[in-house]
């Protein structure tokens, strides 16, 4: 992602509206026996389209302003989504996101993780935590949720990031032209 004033902009855009919408409104709306949870979304999204810089540090702004808007433990979430952001956004530049179905399995794997971080977080700082099997079921139905909101998150954050982006992701690289030449035993030795 290329630094300018119009990228960051867009960014602390994106963390400021994902925030405020995931606690106005999309955390208290329940769906099949779950909850859509849309910043794990939001941050596998930016970091698999910007890069592992980019991805970490939209992580730790989303997480401490999520924190710091609900009351929380001041750094608990970003402590989970800035590694995540890191962790998506290098998966992304090592290997070409150009699969349209790619942000499925990426988003099911960003709120796993976001999942199990919150929770392991949140054994390590509180006494009072505890874990049912209806934690799980809750974690799981979350996942299929955001697995289901995936393409079009990830549509809608590419849109946005699209002319700040060094290089489209979606477009394939071209395959080298190959090489003419004889029999198999001869190539390279144009004969």
């Amino acid at each position: 992602m290329i630094a300018t004033p119009g990228a960051i902009v867009r960014l602390v855009a994106i963390t400021i509206l994902t925030v405020v919408i995931e606690t106005a409104g999309v955390s208290g709306i329940r769906a099949i026996g779950g909850n859509a949870d849309l910043i794990p979304l939001v941050v596998g999204a930016v970091a698999l389209w910007s890069g592992c810089i980019t991805g970490a540090a939209v992580g730790f702004a989303t997480g401490l302003l999520l924190d710091m808007l609900l009351g929380q433990q001041v750094g608990a979430s970003s402590l989970v989504l800035t590694p995540l952001g890191y962790m998506v956004g290098r998966y992304g530049e090592q290997n070409e996101p150009s699969n349209a179905l790619l942000p499925i399995p990426v988003a099911a794997a960003t709120t796993a993780a976001y999942l199990a971080g919150i929770a392991i977080v949140s054994f390590l700082l509180a006494f009072d935590a505890h874990l049912s099997i209806y934690a799980f079921r809750d974690m799981f139905l979350t996942i299929v949720l955001n697995s289901i909101l995936a393409l079009p998150t990830f549509w809608l954050i590419r849109r946005i990031l699209r002319p700040v982006l060094r290089v489209d992701p979606v477009r394939r690289k071209r395959r080298a032209t190959p090489i003419e030449s004889g029999p198999i035993g001869l190539r390279g030795l144009e004969v």
